[in-house]
């Protein structure tokens, strides 16, 4: 695991060039800063290869915050897979996580689709230690044009997980945003939703406004 999070860490900085969008999302709750971006990696040839990087670092500040509850919490997620075009956006996926509370090397099958107002992108892995927990993931992003400076930007994301052991809990995030997109800036309003827990679980929401850019 170690020298796969080496080799993912030199990928960012040699041959993956990429837009970098940050997003900062103020809710009734927290406050969230979230980095996320796919770029394929370049041949020798400056065309993309088969190779696809996905990067994702998202950090959360709770209003109620204290020495010792509603602490910041902060997640890593850096996966590297291989997209043949035989395999039309399925591909084998490495990624590696570090989370608030550890770190989580995991594999599985992914699909992409990538074009210029619709994204798709989608991915069930398993940890690779023991009791894995197994995680699907659901991005979907559409950006129609309204007028020729102005888009519509909407966004819906899922991440759930489900532990093999049966005494761990469960884990559902939804993530919705809708705004407007003019040239580099995209703004709106968003919403984070998660469930948490086994038999009976515990709820929370975060209701704002986004606003989002692409350095």
């Amino acid at each position: 695991m170690r020298t796969v999070l080496i080799l993912i860490l030199l990928a960012i900085f040699t041959n993956v060039k990429a837009q970098i969008p940050v997003e900062i999302f103020g809710g009734h709750e927290k406050t969230t800063v979230d980095i996320m971006f796919f770029k394929f990696f370049k041949n020798k040839q400056g065309e993309n290869s088969h190779w696809l990087f996905f990067n994702r670092n998202r950090a959360s500040v709770d209003y109620r915050m204290t020495s010792k509850t509603f602490l910041p919490q902060f997640g890593f997620t850096e996966a590297v897979s291989y997209n043949h075009p035989k395999l039309k956006g399925v591909a084998p996926v490495l990624v590696g996580q570090v989370l608030s509370w550890g770190v989580y090397p995991k594999a599985g099958i992914q699909y992409a689709h990538i074009s210029k107002n619709m994204t798709i992108f989608t991915w069930l892995v398993s940890e690779t230690l023991s009791n894995p927990d197994l995680d699907f993931f659901l991005l979907f992003r559409y950006t129609p044009k309204i007028s020729e400076k102005l888009n519509l930007y909407t966004q819906f994301e899922t991440g759930n997980t489900f532990p093999t052991n049966s005494t761990k809990n469960f884990s559902f995030t939804q993530r919705i945003r809708l705004g407007l997109s003019i040239k580099s800036y995209q703004f709106g309003f968003g919403s984070d939703f998660n469930q948490t827990g086994n038999s009976s679980y515990t709820k929370t929401n975060n209701v704002g406004g986004f606003i989002r850019h692409e350095f």
